[in-house]
């Protein structure tokens, strides 16, 4: 897959049933064709990928829907098959979901995920050739204290152990201080630019302590944390934020199209 220039990904959570998720993707591959048709500048629309990360039971309705139109799944087990009982495992996603979503702070907090099962799972989804994201991020008591940074190393370098180059360059990043998801309280643009360039710098150590010197192909960094309309064009502008993890606003087609517009915006720049 050809690594795009930014992600616009909308993580549905525990929302929309397999005929809402029909709708919704179907909907929105119209607003976006006939935006490319009228548009004076198609050439951006494709550093854009536009991605839908739907609940396991709307993954195979929608799966052939849109060309336009990316599927991830919200999360996967480390095993192939066996006796766990709940468990989605890689397999049942082959063919359906492009991406995985792994890590996220509500996997990690609610679910008590660890840094060990989720670097398992990203080995795993990147055995079966899905494409990770992995969701990094602070809690207000650690933003507060200033340990926002040796948060997120640690977590880096727990999760990315035992990676080779080429895995570490196939992963997506996405920053979502936890204090700000679902909060209506989002980092400033500058407070995420630092952030994001904290990792960004981590991941060139990271890749150059394997002999790696090409810091064009480093991954992209997305922004997560109640993200909406008004302030999604400020987020993206900053440098090293190169796409968002869209929670709330994606549940809602207008909201989420004006988000992937002033991605478009950015791009077209």
């Amino acid at each position: 897959m050809t690594t795009p220039s930014y992600i616009i990904a909308g993580n549905w959570k525990m929302n929309k049933t397999p005929q809402e998720s029909i709708d919704f993707i179907s909907a929105l591959q119209e607003k976006l064709i006939l935006n490319h048709k009228t548009s004076k500048d198609s050439a951006s629309f494709n550093t854009v990928e536009v991605l839908i990360i739907s609940p396991f039971t709307s993954l195979y309705p929608v799966k052939s829907i849109s060309s336009q139109v990316k599927i991830g799944a919200q999360n996967l087990f480390y095993e192939e098959k066996g006796a766990y009982t709940g468990e989605i495992s890689p397999l049942m996603l082959k063919g359906i979901a492009d991406y995985v979503l792994i890590g996220h702070s509500e996997r990690r907090q609610i679910f008590k995920e660890d840094d060990i099962s989720i670097n398992k799972k990203i080995k795993t989804a990147l055995k079966h050739e899905f494409n990770p994201i992995l969701c990094v991020g602070e809690t207000l008591e650690e933003r507060e204290s200033g340990n926002t940074f040796s948060k997120i190393e640690n977590q880096l370098t727990a999760d990315l152990d035992g990676l080779t180059v080429q895995e570490i360059q196939k992963l997506v990043i996405a920053y979502e201080p936890i204090w700000a998801i679902g909060t209506g309280k989002n980092a400033t643009p500058d407070q995420a630019q630092e952030v994001h360039e904290f990792i960004g710098n981590f991941l060139i150590e990271k890749l150059n302590s394997k002999n790696f010197s090409d810091n064009s192909k480093t991954p992209l960094i997305l922004y997560g944390g109640s993200v909406t309309p008004q302030n999604s064009f400020d987020l993206l502008s900053k440098k090293n934020i190169k796409g968002v993890l869209v929670g709330g606003s994606s549940l809602k087609i207008d909201d989420f199209f004006d988000i992937i517009m002033n991605c478009y915006k950015v791009a077209m720049d």
